[in-house]
């Protein structure tokens, strides 16, 4: 279990470090700081001075060395737009982008999986194949036409949801959530179900060909053998192992979610990261854009790691898998 552990570490950190590369290389070569920072309008003086503080007179691999050690230290910067540091402004946008990401995630297990183990299990039945079919459509729409039919059905024309905004929310600690008041619960219906619609339907896909599979297994043909009822073979037995791969693949789905839930928030206005990603594309706000490039890679590699060690104790095979490859 410790060299498995310690080769998806290795991998994870290989993950960060080419990331923030990848970061700092964007934030070196595009754009000029001291101007973005200072203005046109700054003497010679306060630009070498500038230059100076953040490094930028010193080679290259210096600079990244820099770069690396304030990450370390959870200095991302100072925004060039609003002047503010940006780790002051992600604290502020980083539990509206969570929790709509951990609602569509919810709601994508709670009726994707359902779905999919009726449309495996009644796979001859009408019913079961239009499910499928819609699961198709629930692909292929983009996300910000679902949350554009959502608006014009439940806002324009029913009045019943607001379309914009996070509506009130309540302050714990340093948490701000929408979750304790009826305003903040209501702005978040729709933008959760446009981030949910698509990942439900690749749930219940998902779990239709991975049920499908699991009923043609030799345990599930004993168990029949044995006279176990229908609900006792598909719920106790058949759907047990199912969900192993499910919970993998939702993980990963989380830091899709977080990461890119910039349509919707575009969309609804939902003052997440990916809201103020767009801002800062827009402001050409390098020091924002790096920072959230950091941030979601670290959200991927979090879970994703978080994911592997679950799926090692749920599955002893990939633990022996992997050190038979490493010897």
């Amino acid at each position: 279990m410790l060299a498995f552990l310690l080769n998806r570490l290795f991998h994870a950190l290989l993950v960060v470090f080419v990331v923030s590369v990848l970061a700092f290389i964007l934030g070196d070569v595009v754009g000029d700081p001291v101007a973005s920072i200072l203005g046109l309008d700054a003497t010679p003086a306060d630009r070498l001075a500038l230059r100076t503080r953040l490094h930028l007179d010193e080679p290259a691999v210096l600079r990244y060395l820099y770069y690396v050690q304030n990450l370390l230290h959870g200095d991302l910067g100072v925004s060039y737009a609003a002047q503010r540091p940006v780790s002051a402004l992600l604290a502020e946008r980083i539990p509206a982008t969570v929790e709509l990401a951990a609602v569509a995630l919810t709601l994508s297990l709670a009726i994707g999986v359902p779905l999919g183990v009726y449309a495996a299990v009644k796979r001859r039945q009408m019913l079961a194949n239009a499910l499928m079919t819609l699961s198709v459509l629930g692909v292929s729409l983009p996300t910000f036409v679902v949350g554009i039919l959502l608006i014009f059905c439940f806002s324009l024309r029913l009045g019943w949801l607001p379309s914009f905004g996070r509506g009130e929310v309540v302050t714990i600690g340093f948490w701000t959530t929408g979750f304790l008041t009826a305003s903040g619960l209501k702005s978040l219906i729709m933008p959760a179900l446009s981030l949910a619609i698509g990942q439900i339907a690749l749930v219940a896909r998902l779990s239709r060909a991975e049920m499908l599979n699991v009923l043609k297994s030799d345990y599930i043909r004993f168990a029949r053998a044995r006279g176990l009822k229908n609900r006792a073979v598909y719920f106790s037995h058949a759907l047990r192992n199912t969900l192993i791969p499910i919970i993998t693949v939702s993980g990963i789905q989380l830091g899709y979610l977080v990461a890119f839930a910039v349509v919707v928030e575009q969309v609804f206005q939902w003052p997440g990261m990916g809201l103020l990603f767009l801002q800062a594309l827009g402001q050409t706000d390098l020091p924002v854009i790096s920072a959230f490039l950091m941030v979601a890679a670290l959200f991927f590699v979090g879970i994703n790691l978080v994911v592997d060690l679950l799926y090692a104790v749920a599955d002893p095979r990939l633990r022996i898998k992997t050190l038979s490859a490493r010897s």
